[in-house]
């Protein structure tokens, strides 16, 4: 299963990300979608998974969870919007992972690309950065990868180019 992995759109979506994304069978969006029209976009390209972001108002928040657990070929993931990274995860989020490990960890928020192994946890956390125009990021950043299997493979990371 080829992933695209996207977050803090804030409501733009650059024409390259359909370029990037082409080869994939799934995109995960991982909150501050910004507007309808991203995810109706991305939706009508190729299956789409995601959660809402802080930024998200009611609109987007009826269509979208603000957790989302699933099971990709034998990993389980879960896809939040603010989650922090290990070992520093926030309130809310060590408390879930008190009751449920998933094998992915993916968050957006911080709009900092990180890819991180807990080895306490045994998972792989997951933050593809900001894709959209707003924030504080100077480049914008996508991640791409495959799972094959309990496997994660061909992790690549994609810059958009600076945020202007």
């Amino acid at each position: 299963m080829k992933i695209g992995l996207i977050s803090d759109t804030h409501g733009h979506l650059d024409d390259r990300v359909f370029q990037h994304f082409d080869s994939c069978d799934e995109i995960w969006h991982a909150g501050d979608i910004g507007t309808l029209d991203v995810v109706t976009k991305l939706g009508d390209f190729k299956p789409l998974r995601a959660v809402y972001g802080n930024i998200d108002g009611r609109e987007i928040r009826t269509v979208y969870p603000e957790d989302l657990w699933f099971n990709c070929e034998d990993i389980t993931v879960w896809i939040t919007h603010i989650g922090g990274y290990p070992p520093r995860y926030n309130r809310r989020t060590k408390g879930i992972l008190q009751e449920k490990v998933p094998g992915l960890f993916i968050c957006g928020h911080s709009h900092i690309l990180k890819i991180i192994k807990d080895p306490k946890l045994d998972l792989l956390h997951i933050n593809p950065g900001a894709a959209g125009l707003q924030g504080f990021h100077k480049v914008k950043t996508l991640v791409r990868f495959d799972v094959n299997g309990d496997r994660i493979e061909n992790m690549r990371v994609i810059e958009l180019g600076k945020r202007a």
